[in-house]
């Protein structure tokens, strides 16, 4: 029996061009910048979402991090989504790294939102925090995938910039939101002081992200990434990978036509309630509202039955559809799930 491989897209295989480029990569030793491949894919990236500098990095926390700890000063205060990934999934880096509070807002990524950032923002009285940085996260995780627009983007930047905020944007899968909204990733990264994407998700590669911004801030971030352990050596075997990844995304419109399928198939069981509207990339949250099994019971048949998949909070289960997963892997999880049901 194949088993589906369906809790996030960090698990697909080096493709055979991943593997090739990575075995006959040219190298040199990152650190002292002399590794050409590395050169090569942080210049691209760069390119690509419209700054001057990028700076590779082992995984994507670390790129949020750095941007955090490049950004802000010791005891200041971070806007984000209540359902940020820093806010979430990044084991509180922001306080024990670089000193600086986490200030949530509900539904940032919302028109409703974006309005009430400015009553989160601190007044310059000497026993608040200061309000220094406004990261957003595009697509947002823990909403289900979901996009947030270019005129969204615009506005909650220029937001910022009237109290001279800097924004950061977890732009994680942020090459699926460029895809559904039909516009290109730099369209979206010109509202950002800088971003971070992973070539580990969407896009397919065995590891690795990116951190763009200005060549200053690239700069001191890269002393930030020397002083966490993330200084690497001969690394190029890794960025070639990368670079295959980053030059072929097409795969993307077919994982986000099949998270619509498996968004529409799942809808038809009966106790499962999806939110059509929010199934806008390569994720969908199923909510088991009137399921017979809790989502554990309900999981742990899911893999008997060769499909994995994953939780997200008590009542709701995570697919995620990418490249190791074509259209009639699709077809075979709902037969699976529906002899579950």
């Amino acid at each position: 029996m194949k088993i589906i491989d369906l809790r996030s897209d960090t698990v697909t295989k080096p493709t055979p061009a991943m593997r090739q480029a990575m075995a006959e990569a040219e190298v040199g030793d990152d650190v002292y910048g002399e590794d050409p491949t590395v050169n090569r894919l942080e210049k691209l990236a760069a390119e690509t979402v419209g700054k001057e500098a990028a700076l590779f990095v082992p995984s994507g926390s670390m790129g949020n991090q750095l941007a955090l700890m490049t950004h802000c000063g010791r005891g200041e205060e971070v806007i984000c989504d209540v359902d940020a990934h820093v806010f979430h999934y990044e084991m509180a880096a922001a306080g024990v790294l670089s000193g600086v509070q986490l200030h949530t807002v509900r539904g940032l990524h919302t028109d409703e939102g974006l309005s009430a950032i400015s009553d989160h923002i601190r007044e310059p009285l000497s026993y608040l925090p200061k309000t220094r940085l406004l990261c957003l996260e595009n697509t947002l995780n823990r909403g289900g995938g979901s996009v947030m627009s270019a005129e969204q983007m615009a506005v909650a930047y220029r937001l910022a910039k009237e109290y001279r905020l800097q924004v950061h944007l977890d732009g994680a899968r942020v090459f699926n939101a460029a895809l559904a909204l039909q516009c290109e990733v730099a369209d979206l990264a010109c509202y950002t002081d800088s971003v971070m994407f992973c070539l580990s998700k969407g896009l397919g590669a065995p590891i690795g992200s990116l951190l763009a911004g200005s060549k200053e801030f690239i700069e001191c971030a890269r002393r930030y990434r020397k002083l966490l352990g993330g200084g690497m050596r001969q690394v190029g075997v890794l960025a070639a990978a990368g670079l295959i990844a980053l030059q072929n995304t097409s795969h993307l419109a077919d994982d986000h036509a099949n998270a619509k399928a498996l968004a529409e198939g799942l809808a038809s069981f009966p106790g499962v309630n999806v939110n059509m509207a929010k199934v806008q990339t390569n994720m969908v949250m199923a909510r088991l509202e009137d399921s017979p099994y809790p989502v554990g019971e309900f999981l742990q048949k899911a893999a008997t039955a060769g499909v994995l998949a994953g939780p997200m909070g008590r009542d709701t289960v995570r697919f995620v559809t990418h490249r190791d997963v074509n259209a009639g892997d699709i077809k075979v999880v709902l037969e699976r799930l529906e002899n579950i049901f």
